[in-house]
């Protein structure tokens, strides 16, 4: 955060000039350097001074006193007292020498006769004042990362050639459009407020003729045709910087641009080429293409490093009911849009249905790395402009290495809510879904109301009874099963960062890395003798006289069980006690491609196309 500081360029200007210490030691006028400029005002006109013979300065430089070679060296060594503070620009190294060779020319006011270039970052500017045109001989100004949010073009010298306003909260360009200075080349707007459509014709050839670079990057347009028609007006525009903008996000953005500004040399920092101009020739004749929408693709892969839950088992070995069933998935937020499934969405749309009805528990054993939190979603999640939706991958049996082979197109029309969604990235779960599965039979009170209602229909109808008895134990032969409400488990969470996306990346590959999941040791079965009946006891305890059986016995055991210990599952990747391979971490492979000309052409046609069929059918 910027410390407090001066509101106007001209206090800003003010306090910059004097941590530069142009008046004090080694620069301006002292007791080092008197003799210089006293020998300069000697009555005898037209003799130079003793400094300015270069060959005398060194042995003619009085005792006391420094030549301007050494008084320069103390300027420009870095681990010198009198060195430039941090953050200074090569501006500000040829001012303090300006100092030393010639003191007067920056003395009191006439600096500003001198500065040709000011920069002034992070000094909490906030107007950009009259002030400023005292400087007649500026050039180039540079005040990014400040709090500008308006400024009077009134104020600014008509000499400017570079006027660099990045990171600031201008909103709008009526202001600087009233007198913009004519020989600006560079224009530079990016990370501010300008939204929608910039009005008023603002960016024309008839403000800025001579205008050559134009950044107006990372800012909320969604205009691009009424963008371009401005544009186009710009004869001698060459580099534009548009990235980070909601329309950039538009599969068509680059290809119209680059058809439409033919003299344009380099686009969001890239160098335009003929071959590039050559695959877009006469797009910009086909405005119809230009549909106000994004489409993002979403894949999902391997899901390695899932523990085993057949080691987790916490019922006995003995038991053959509950009959329980595993399956994993991973979900994803993403901006609520238009979905274009490849053929699972109907499984989705279920576990989609029965994920928002449920609560996600967190596994309170799952150990996360680096930025990785169970509680991370509600901790972290932030008001976004946009409504979020969370998608869900069908889920799967365990594997080593379960494949989810998920695939999932969306198409948003909502721009401004996908750029917010792309800055905050999305949060990805693995999530775990346990079914307890009974057999009907088992259940007492469902017996007594299914022998409640066989009784009724008896009463209604006794010519029917025994069929229906057949039919009642043809039944019985089938076991049939009900199922419980499925427990689900978030086994992990991670963000995952997707703002390459808003610059000039169109795919983000991630490997999203939760570490190692430590899993509880499931409860040991009881021992022998605490399972034997009240008879079996007092029989141990007789066979306890004799301690030669009983040792055998006992070694059977650890022998057995040191055995299993050994004896690792088959398809298991949870390693039992006693193995000395190291664990897997819990690893998900998430794709997000941002679709671009021609790929979103080639999605579109098979869209159409598949609704042509179905049609049909």
């Amino acid at each position: 955060m910027a410390a407090p500081g001066p509101c106007s360029v001209s206090a800003a200007l003010q306090e910059h000039l004097r941590h530069l210490t142009l008046q004090d030691f080694p620069c301006g006028l002292g007791s080092w350097n008197k003799s210089r400029f006293a020998a300069r005002r000697s009555p005898h006109g037209g003799q130079p001074g003793l400094w300015a013979d270069p060959a005398r300065q060194e042995e003619d430089v009085p005792l006391g006193e420094e030549s301007p070679e050494a008084l320069i060296e103390l300027l420009k060594d870095r681990h010198s007292p009198w060195a430039l503070p941090p953050g200074c620009s090569p501006q500000d190294q040829l001012l303090r020498e300006v100092a030393v060779l010639e003191p007067k020319l920056i003395h009191g006011s006439n600096v500003f006769q001198v500065l040709r270039s000011l920069r002034l970052v992070d000094k909490g500017v906030e107007e950009v004042d009259a002030g400023l045109l005292q400087l007649q001989q500026l050039e180039e100004l540079i005040l990014s990362a400040n709090h500008i949010s308006r400024v009077d073009s009134a104020n600014l010298p008509q000499t400017l050639k570079v006027l660099e306003l990045c990171c600031n909260a201008v909103a709008d360009l009526q202001d600087l459009c009233a007198q913009p200075p004519p020989e600006l080349q560079h224009l530079g707007l990016g990370y501010n407020r300008l939204c929608g459509s910039l009005q008023d014709k603002c960016l024309t050839a008839a403000f800025w003729p001579n205008l050559v670079s134009l950044d107006l990057s990372f800012n909320n347009l969604t205009d691009l045709l009424g963008l371009v028609s401005q544009l186009s007006s710009l004869e001698k525009l060459r580099i534009l910087v548009l990235k980070g903008n909601p329309l950039a996000l538009i599969p068509t953005y680059r290809g119209f641009l680059v058809d439409s500004l033919p003299k344009l040399s380099v686009l969001d920092d890239i160098h335009v080429g003929f071959d590039e101009r050559h695959q877009f020739l006469g797009l910009a004749s086909q405005p119809e293409l230009m549909r106000s929408e994004a489409r993002v693709v979403v894949s999902v892969g391997d899901m390695k490093g899932v523990p085993d839950p057949s080691t987790l088992q916490e019922l006995a070995d003995d038991s053959d009911f509950p009959v329980i069933t595993y399956s994993y998935c991973v979900t994803y937020e993403f901006v609520e849009g238009e979905e274009f499934d490849d053929g699972s969405s109907a499984e989705v749309t279920k576990i989609h249905e029965s994920l928002e009805g449920a609560t996600l528990d967190a596994d309170s054993s799952a150990q996360n790395t680096g930025e990785t939190n169970q509680q991370e979603p509600a901790a972290t999640e932030e008001p976004k402009a946009s409504s979020t939706k969370v998608f869900v991958t069908p889920g799967k049996p365990w594997e080593d290495a379960i494949d989810c082979s998920y695939r999932k197109e969306h198409i948003v029309k909502d721009l401004m809510g996908l750029k917010s969604y792309l800055a905050a990235g999305t949060i990805v779960s693995v999530v775990e879904e346990k079914v307890l599965s009974w057999p009907v039979e088992g259940d007492p009170e469902e017996n007594i109301d299914r022998n409640k209602k066989a009784r009724r229909r008896q009463q209604k109808d006794g010519a029917r009874g025994p069929v229906h008895k057949d039919k009642q134990k043809k039944k019985k032969k089938t076991c049939e099963f009900r199922s419980d409400p499925p427990i689900r488990k978030t086994l992990a969470t991670r963000k995952v960062t997707l703002e390459a996306l808003l610059a000039t990346e169109d795919l983000v590959t991630a490997l999203c890395d939760f570490g190692i999941l430590i899993t509880k040791k499931p409860p040991q079965p009881p021992s022998v003798e605490k399972r034997l009946s009240p008879q079996g006891k007092k029989k141990s305890k007789d066979k306890s006289k004799t301690p030669k059986a009983e040792s055998k016995s006992q070694a059977k055991q650890k022998a057995s069980t040191s055995a299993k210990g050994k004896i690792k599952k088959k398809g298991s990747s949870v390693l039992e006690e006693g193995e000395g391979l190291q664990p897997v971490p819990l690893t998900v492979q998430f794709q997000m491609q941002l679709l671009r000309w021609p790929l979103a052409a080639s999605a579109q046609n098979q869209e159409s196309v598949a609704t042509a069929v179905g049609s049909t059918q």
